[in-house]
């Protein structure tokens, strides 16, 4: 799939799911050094929250947004994956109060495994996915100008929509 940064043509390295797909299983390390895979939210909704580098504007606005908004969210966790060392998503979080899970793909299997790696970049491409408490995957963007904002509405409209179908 082909994705800008600043006018200049990147290609992922492959397809990425689609909505109606089941969300290909993960294991990747927390802050903590600690596994979190996507098992661990079953029943749950899940926002996976994907950005290039913690430490520009754009992608800790993101982060950020869907750290603040997901508070609001009852039933819903944001996962927020980067490429970035866990050092540099501490210094980040440092500043922040932060619910969202930041997660880091040091091997980039995360993003091989989502069509979203960016080899001629070595980092993970913009996208965000609304998952139900299944693990299907119910929203999708895949952000084509990568130094711009996902939807934060569309996609946080899905997850209290994936909410509502809990009750």
């Amino acid at each position: 799939m082909d994705v800008m940064m600043k006018g200049e043509k990147f290609q992922t390295n492959g397809p990425v799911p689609e909505v109606g797909d089941n969300a290909p299983s993960f294991n990747l390390k927390n802050l903590n050094n600690e596994d979190v895979k996507l098992s661990d939210y079953e029943g749950e909704v899940v926002i996976l929250s994907t950005f290039p580098d913690i430490t520009t504007s754009t992608c800790a606005r993101q982060t950020d947004t869907f750290n603040t908004e997901g508070k609001e969210l009852k039933n819903t966790t944001v996962l927020s994956i980067s490429a970035n060392t866990v050092e540099e998503q501490e210094k980040w979080g440092q500043a922040k109060d932060v619910d969202t899970v930041l997660l880091h793909d040091s091997e980039r299997n995360f993003a091989k495994e989502y069509g979203l790696y960016i080899e001629d970049m070595d980092k993970i491409a913009r996208a965000v996915f609304v998952l139900n408490r299944h693990g299907q995957i119910v929203y999708r963007e895949i952000v084509k100008e990568m130094s711009g904002d996902p939807n934060y509405e569309d996609a946080l409209s899905a997850a209290r929509h994936e909410e509502a179908e809990l009750s």
